[in-house]
This record gives C-alpha cells, structure tokens and sequence, in this order.
C-alpha cells in the first residue's frame, strides 16, 4: 500500500466529524509530500486513530505520528522522540522522557516552517536507531492493528 491508497484509513476516519477528517487528512499529506520514502503506520485503536511514519515497520523508529482522540477529537502532531529534539520555540507539550506533541486545530494553525525543522531532526533521529539497514522499507501504508471495539461519535462502545 502507499499514499494513494487510503480506502481504508477513509473508513477508519468515517466516525469523526468531517473538520476532524480534513485536518488528519491534511496532516497526512503534508508529512507525505516531506518524506515520501517513510512508512505510514496506521493503528485504529478503541480511544485514537493513530498513524506514525517510520523508515522502518516498527513502531520505535516512528519519527513522527497524527493521533485523533476518539471522544475529545483532539488531534495531536506528535514525536514519538520528541524529548530528544530542539524544541527552541519551546512548543511542544509533554512532560514524559519521549512523546512530545503540539495541539492542532486546523491547518490555518499548525506552525508548518517550525514543524518542518523538527521533522528533520526527528527522522534523522529516527534513522539513526535503526541497527539493521535490511529493516529499511520505502513508501508503504501498513495497517498494524484494528481494535474490535470503537466508539461512536457520542463517545458509546460499539463493536
């Protein structure tokens, strides 16, 4: 799978209102068009539609990721490393020793010259724990897991 296909992230993002879609969808794009040679990694979670993009398969060398809260429809912009970048501006939120995520509202908000420079830095990070060059893959969407259980727009469990 790749950018073009995206059946089934569209169906996975069917229970947000539609603001919430564009914005994930133009989040989406954006680290696209920058790092065509990642791998979107796409986990559809009962509490997050989470997708993270790795020059790897594997989750610990996400660079970067887009979470869409089930029930509060926050959307974070993430680093799944972010304690290790140079935050000068100062605006990513976390307290943890790892994640570090800003708040988006919409694209009118999202500080894309800012975001652009951490991107660098997080997928240079990223490619520098990758011990095993072999474990390098280019340009695929991977579905790695789909909870049996959702939630609903008003926040209900549904199977």
């Amino acid at each position: 799978m790749s950018i073009e296909q995206t059946k089934d992230l569209l169906k996975f993002l069917k229970p947000f209102p539609p603001e919430i879609q564009e914005t994930a969808l133009w989040l989406r794009l954006f680290v696209w068009e920058l790092y065509p040679q990642a791998n979107e990694l796409i986990y559809d979670n009962y509490n997050a539609l989470a997708l993270g993009w790795s020059p790897t398969d594997k989750a610990g060398h996400t660079f970067c990721s887009v979470a869409v809260g089930r029930s509060s429809h926050n959307i974070h912009f993430g680093f799944y490393w972010g304690a290790e970048l140079k935050d000068t501006q100062k605006l990513l939120l976390g307290e943890g020793n790892q994640y570090r995520y800003i708040l988006v509202k919409g694209p009118a908000d999202f500080p894309k010259t800012y975001i652009t420079k951490l991107l660098k830095e997080a997928y240079a990070n990223s490619v520098a724990k990758v011990k095993d060059p072999k474990l390098m893959i280019q340009g695929a969407t991977i579905i790695k897991s789909v909870s049996a259980t959702k939630r609903t727009r008003a926040g209900k469990r549904k199977k």
